[in-house]
């Protein structure tokens, strides 16, 4: 498949006003370096794979990303409206939520929300 799904997604996320404004450490594939404010969006590609075999070849890719808000106690005011953005803006890119659990580090004293989507891209 053509698709390059981590361009689309980081678009995506960079151009939504809304979740700039309260993302104010910044949207970052993988990892954020230390400096980075919070709270932040982490996001990475957990899985991509062939799918919908024809003709031996594959006529589908399965594309799952996670995408990890972390916060501070003193920025998690916004986590739940963060969430929701984040959960319309997948939707509206065609994915759909398999899974989202709420953790906290107690090392790093830090709040992590982790939600997982999925697409088939045809």
């Amino acid at each position: 498949m053509s698709l390059d799904a981590k361009k689309e997604l980081s678009a995506a996320l960079i151009k939504n006003n809304e979740l700039k404004q309260l993302v104010t450490g910044g949207f970052h594939n993988l990892v954020a370096d230390d400096v980075a404010a919070f709270p932040r969006v982490v996001f990475s590609e957990i899985t991509n794979r062939d799918q919908e075999y024809r003709d031996n070849r594959s006529a589908a890719s399965e594309v799952r990303f996670q995408l990890s808000i972390f916060s501070k106690a003193d920025t998690r005011k916004h986590e739940t409206e963060i969430a929701k953005l984040i959960d319309k803006l997948m939707k509206d890119l065609g994915y759909g939520r398999y899974d989202s659990v709420d953790l906290y580090e107690t090392d790093t004293k830090i709040f992590h929300r982790g939600m997982r989507y999925v697409k088939t891209f045809f």
